[in-house]
């Protein structure tokens, strides 16, 4: 097998030092096997059956709100006891005991305190990112129906909106925030559209220059539509609505949202009152199940 492969894209100096990812002693340094024997080495690993149930943790959690969720059920699971941040810890945890502690449902941090545990002691962390590459729904997403097209305002995370989402079929979940009529409590929520309610069309080549732009403009060339709507065609805008009949009433959270995109997330979570969403954040995500 050859080690070392030419590349017209290196200088002449690093061609010779680039490693073939394909070779068995790459494989066995990035993955940390360099210093095991043969014998000692895994064989004939079934790969679908290792990754499948991380794959299936992605599809079934697309957002940060639903993996954070997911991972706190896990824990508890497992023995791990939830804590309050507005609470004192100091009666609350024992030797031997395993916590955890939720923050905005965005963060999750988790610990075992040792049974011999002493004051001074050390500790051993480990830390990960639980959030991804994604787009978020903007706080404000009503845009302007334009020739009969409704469009959702949407925002890159971390730089993530780029031609991957072009025409694919695209959910929306996340957290939602709910009051309670009868008690006043707000309580938060967790909801997933995760069938096709939105897209990121493109143009056919035989457009020309439009259809091949290097740059597209996300705010104005990479809006997800949502539904069809002929309104702007007869001249009408969102201010020619009546005040009284935008959903949730005036002042409302829900009065400054898309219509459509309220009805769905009310529908999926059985509120037929629309003024007690107080608030949600939202993120875009692709509803085709993970895969290698």
């Amino acid at each position: 097998m050859t080690r070392y492969r030419q590349s017209p894209q290196l200088p002449m100096w690093l061609q010779d030092r680039r490693p073939d990812t394909r070779s068995a002693e790459y494989a066995a340094n990035e993955f940390g096997l360099a210093g095991l024997e043969e014998e000692q080495r895994p064989t004939n690993v079934d790969v679908k059956s290792y990754t499948q149930p991380f794959l299936s943790f992605i599809t079934q959690n697309p957002t940060v709100f639903h993996a954070v969720d997911a991972i706190a059920t896990r824990l508890q699971s497992n023995g791990f006891i939830k804590l309050s941040s507005r609470e004192a810890w100091a009666d609350k945890i024992n030797k031997g005991g395993k916590y955890f502690v939720k923050r905005n449902g965005s963060s999750i941090i988790a610990f075992v305190v040792g049974s011999d545990y002493k004051p001074g002691n050390g500790a051993a962390v480990i830390a990960a990112h639980v959030d991804a590459l994604t787009t978020k729904v903007k706080p404000i997403p009503t845009k302007p129906t334009r020739a009969g097209y409704v469009q959702l305002g949407i925002a890159p995370y971390a730089g993530a909106l780029n031609k991957t989402w072009w025409d694919r079929d695209l959910g929306i979940g996340g957290k939602v925030l709910v009051k309670d009529s009868k008690t006043g409590k707000i309580e938060s929520k967790l909801v997933k559209l995760d069938w096709p309610i939105a897209r990121i069309p493109t143009l056919a080549p035989h457009f020309g220059a439009p259809a091949s732009d290097p740059n597209p403009n996300p705010e104005t060339q990479m809006v997800p539509i949502i539904g069809l709507d002929n309104s702007d065609l007869a001249g009408k805008t969102t201010e020619d609505i009546p005040a009284t009949s935008r959903l949730g009433g005036i002042g409302a959270f829900t009065s400054t949202q898309p219509e459509r995109l309220v009805k769905a997330i009310a529908g999926e979570m059985n509120i037929s009152d629309y003024s007690s969403i107080i608030n949600w954040e939202l993120e875009v995500f692709d509803t085709q199940p993970a895969q290698l």
